[in-house]
């Protein structure tokens, strides 16, 4: 494994962190002041136009996407140093680049899994910026972190399909431009436990959509994402060409999907983390208390040394994980995904809290990025799966390896 930079990641990397230090982080203020002025919490500033404009013409464009028909052509060891740095800002920087969730594996799902003319009708627009999407999958009323649990219905009526349920943390429905919802359900709730699912893409003004309201994470809109929505599906009819792959073929797009997006939300909670040391570390030697440097007490730089380890050991797993996927597949990468995505989030919800700590009550206030960063570096562990599904599948996995060959 060599985890240095090419040419290629050396030069994007280089480009990256101008655009970070010439209008992301100056855009920050801008974009708050811009969604308080707007007087709708999930509205779009124009600065988020001007910054994906700019980044387009810059080169910074779908780099997520290892297809280059359809995208940067990048592979995930070439991209996870990049999206750790969009994890600095991530509010402002995966959107500017078109990198952003649900949006970056819902193009995934379309490039891999869609028809030609489902991918001219959404991918294409998706790939250019004009639209967003959602992903609607985790229900209300059952647990959803066993997917085989959903209950909204997707029927087939003639050259139609009906669709009939209740949704919610339906990521991007918040967003004024979302066009397109995917959303999966069950097509036969009798089959086998994992062919009971399909998915089927249903255009967000299509009659009986309606968005029951916006789901708020600690407080925060999550916009970023485009919002989260809970949403009802009632006598939902859409052409049967709207079918994504196969019936019964939606458990496992669905699996296919999150792989990717659990690694690139690990890849932006370095930069997330990396974000959180740094302003910590300005911090620390910038305020006195008790007559000397708050960076002289040795909480503080027990707090410093031990995020930088932990940091450290994220990365490589990180790292790793995206050499895997690139050399043996997302299948032979399983328990790298699983380990990084159980302590990637665990990792930076630690180093933000000590930076919290570190800013005293700037930290929990709107001054600092680091109160919406910890929000999200918290929600990760239930986002894609939570924390003890992962435990419990990669227990499983590794006590197999012992009952298949015995000491």
């Amino acid at each position: 494994m060599d985890f240095g930079f090419d040419a290629r990641t050396t030069e994007l990397h280089e480009a990256l962190l101008r655009f970070l230090e010439e209008r992301i982080y100056p855009a920050e203020a801008v974009h708050a002041e811009q969604v308080a002025a707007a007087g709708d919490p999930w509205a779009r500033p124009p600065v988020l136009a001007e910054l994906k404009a700019e980044a387009r013409a810059r080169g910074l464009w779908n780099l997520f996407l290892p297809d280059p028909r359809h995208g940067a052509g990048l592979t995930n060891l070439q991209y996870a140093p990049l999206a750790e740095l969009t994890g600095r800002s991530p509010h402002l920087a995966p959107e500017a680049l078109n990198c952003a969730a649900p949006d970056t594996g819902n193009m995934e799902l379309l490039a891999a899994f869609g028809t030609g003319e489902q991918q001219d009708r959404w991918l294409r627009p998706l790939l250019d910026g004009e639209i967003r999407s959602a992903f609607c999958m985790t229900e209300p009323a059952v647990a959803s972190s066993d997917a085989t649990n959903i209950a909204t219905r997707i029927v087939r009526d003639g050259d139609e399909y009906v669709v009939d349920g209740r949704k919610w943390w339906s990521s991007g429905a918040m967003d004024p431009r979302c066009e397109l919802l995917i959303v999966m359900g069950k097509t036969d709730p009798d089959g086998e436990r994992y062919r009971q699912q399909s998915m089927i893409l249903v255009p967000r003004d299509t009659p009986g959509v309606t968005i029951r309201r916006g789901m708020t994470v600690f407080g925060y809109t999550d916009a970023a994402h485009g919002g989260h929505a809970e949403i009802d599906f009632t006598d939902v009819r859409v052409p049967a060409a709207n079918l994504v792959g196969m019936e019964g073929g939606g458990f496992a797009m669905a699996q296919a999907r999150l792989g990717p997006g659990r690694i690139h939300h690990c890849m932006r909670l370095v930069g997330m983390a990396e974000r959180a040391l740094d302003l910590m570390c300005r911090r620390v030697l910038d305020r006195v208390a008790f007559g000397r440097p708050l960076a002289e007490q040795g909480v503080v730089q027990e707090w410093i040394a031990e995020a930088r380890v932990r940091i450290e050991q994220a990365r490589l797993l990180v790292l790793k994980t995206a050499w895997l996927m690139d050399t043996v597949g997302n299948k032979g990468a399983h328990t790298e995904i699983q380990a990084i995505k159980i302590a990637a989030p665990a990792m930076a919800e630690w180093v933000i809290d000590k930076a919290v700590q570190a800013h005293g009550g700037a930290g929990v206030s709107q001054d600092t990025p680091l109160a919406a960063l910890w929000a999200q570096a918290r929600t990760l562990r239930l986002a894609d799966g939570p924390d003890e599904v992962h435990r419990a599948s990669l227990a499983r996995r590794e006590l197999r390896r012992h009952t298949t060959h015995p000491a």
